[in-house]
């Protein structure tokens, strides 16, 4: 405290960019000591003083963060049947002062650091949070959307074709009149049923899951419109929202909703239809915007099925594969960009060569024939047919080895010196994500009941009765995974009396600078003794002048000297 302001070192350390002087700061607060009657550990003061130390960290020191999460861990020296007794103090990762789940994670996520995400203290966070507290809100989330999509299905998939195939068996047996669209098997129950069951599935499609989305679309849209959080893709501006694929995927989805729901051939042929008739949409209305209908439900079911793939965070190696695809994607984009490039030259080319060869007539004709050759599509009559225009066979091979050869060896290439050992870390960072958006939604029945089994306030045991301190979970690893061969724990002996200042540490260094130290340090310890005793023998002979009345010069000189070689 200086007067009215209260100074935090550390974070004064942090706003000058005196890293080093912070990280021994950090270093020193979260080494665990130990005296005769308790332990000692700065975990407590440290966030409690500043509970937003992680983001501090990550916005002005990200340098930091590996000494601060080292700093959460204790290791035992000793192991017992293979395995090592392990300390996570993750009370403050978990837990804040309300009781609530903290910001950290959130911070430790924006930040953006795949490496921080796979540190053990966060991982162990996330795990233990994921898999006993926010996976099972997750998939509740995700039922619904997952209903609908099967909804959705159910009738463009599935009803659709049978009763598709209902109207074929009613064609081969007559039963209806092609002249006036009147289906007479319609009154049987199973081809009525199908159609109704049809239009209830379509209907709850557009009411239920429709409508939830264009209200989720519009009232982000006007949010980020009204604070002037807009992004730009050229000359085009949109809500920043949008900036996110699952957002966007679903923008799309909306559309591709609200354009089957204007082209409905069901409703097209609803007031043309009577009686045993009712939900066709074969009439001649109906057909006459089916096609488009069934185009945006193509798309609608592409849309529904890629947004399915959010649900590949459950895992964490099905995450980091669903990652790695999406880098091979765009690998593979690279690829045939160049190979349509490769396309477009030849077709081109042969398409000014003379030859009567109908396989590359015109560049539509030759560029799709070209397509087939690349992807071994291409069948051997054709190049025998070739073989009677040399150049025409020449120009193919020449095709062959550039287009497919090369391009393909140089994809391989680039699928091969690709890294994909981020791949773990960009899939705990997205994680960590779904982890913050959906910890809101968590009960606080369920999150109460969460922290009390993790018994934060319980004494971790450093050993077989050696009580320790509390605020952390302790499990076990295997003894190769992290040797520890120094106690961490700085042991400290004699008085505990609160009046005695703190023993002196000594660290014991093993390298070049430790043993120049402690030589050193000798070397100042000679030069006292030696000034002390040059002091006695000066007051000597001064006592010894003094007695005997006088002293020789050269006595004196020589002790001088013999003083001056002995320090030298």
């Amino acid at each position: 405290n200086v007067g009215s302001q209260s100074i935090s070192p550390l974070m004064w350390a942090i706003e000058t960019g005196s890293l080093d002087a912070a990280k021994a700061i950090i270093i020193d607060l979260l080494t665990i000591r130990a005296d005769r009657d308790r332990y000692y550990y700065g975990m407590d003061t440290l966030f409690e003083r500043h509970p937003d130390i992680i983001k501090r960290v990550c916005a002005d020191a990200p340098g930091l963060l590996p000494p601060l999460l080292d700093g959460l861990i204790w290791r035992s020296r000793t192991t017992t049947r293979g395995e090592r007794r392990v300390n996570f103090y993750i009370k403050h990762l978990v837990v804040d002062a309300e009781g609530g789940f903290p910001k950290a994670i959130r911070w430790l996520t924006e930040h953006g650091d795949p490496t921080i995400m796979c540190h053990p203290v966060v991982s162990m966070v996330t795990d233990l949070v994921w898999s006993r507290a926010a996976l099972l809100t997750f998939l509740r989330g995700k039922a619904w959307f997952f209903f609908t999509m099967i909804v959705f299905v159910s009738s463009e998939a599935i009803l659709n074709h049978l009763n598709k195939a209902s109207r074929e068996e009613a064609h081969e047996s007559g039963l209806v009149d092609d002249a006036h669209g009147v289906d007479h098997a319609s009154d049987n129950a199973s081809g009525l049923g199908l159609r109704v069951a049809i239009f209830c599935c379509r209907c709850f499609v557009y009411c239920c899951s429709m409508s939830r989305m264009m209200v989720h679309h519009v009232s982000r849209s006007f949010q980020d419109y009204r604070e002037g959080k807009v992004a730009h893709c050229g000359c085009v501006r949109y809500p920043e929202y949008l900036s996110t694929w699952q957002e966007a995927v679903g923008f799309v989805l909306m559309l591709s909703l609200l354009t089957m729901l204007c082209l409905e051939p069901i409703l097209h042929c609803l007031p043309h239809s009577h009686g045993d008739y009712l939900f066709d949409e074969h009439c001649p209305q109906g057909e006459n915007v089916i096609f488009y209908y069934s185009v945006a439900a193509t798309c609608a079911t592409v849309m529904y099925f890629l947004l399915l793939t959010d649900l590949s965070v459950v895992s964490t190696r099905m995450s980091a594969f669903a990652l790695a695809c999406n880098r091979l994607a765009t690998e593979v984009m690279f690829y045939l960009v160049g190979l349509s490039f490769t396309v477009a030259t030849f077709a081109c080319a042969l398409s000014t060569m003379e030859h009567a060869d109908d396989d590359f007539d015109g560049v539509p004709k030759s560029a799709l024939n070209l397509y087939r050759m690349a992807f071994s599509m291409f069948e051997g009559d054709h190049y025998d047919k070739m073989a009677a225009y040399p150049a025409l066979l020449f120009a193919g091979f020449v095709f062959a080895i550039a287009g497919v050869v090369f391009l393909t060896s140089l994809l391989v290439a680039q699928l091969s010196s690709a890294k994909y050992d981020d791949m773990v870390g960009f899939a705990r960072l997205g994680r960590g994500k779904v982890v913050s958006d959906t910890m809101p939604g968590v009960s606080k029945k369920r999150w109460d009941r969460f922290v009390a089994s993790l018994r934060l306030d319980d004494r971790l045991e450093f050993g077989e009765g050696d009580i320790g301190l509390p605020g952390g979970v302790q499990f076990c690893e295997p003894a190769s995974a992290n040797v520890t061969t120094v106690d961490s724990i700085r042991r400290f002996g004699g008085s505990t009396a609160s009046m005695e200042p703190w023993p002196k540490e000594h660290h014991s260094n093993a390298g070049d600078e430790g043993r120049l130290e402690r030589i050193e340090r000798l070397l100042e310890k000679s030069l006292k003794q030696k000034s002390g005793r040059q002091k006695g023998s000066t007051g000597a002979s001064v006592m010894g002048s003094g007695v005997l009345g006088g002293s020789t010069s050269s006595g004196a000189n020589s002790s001088a000297m013999h003083s001056s070689m002995s320090i030298a």
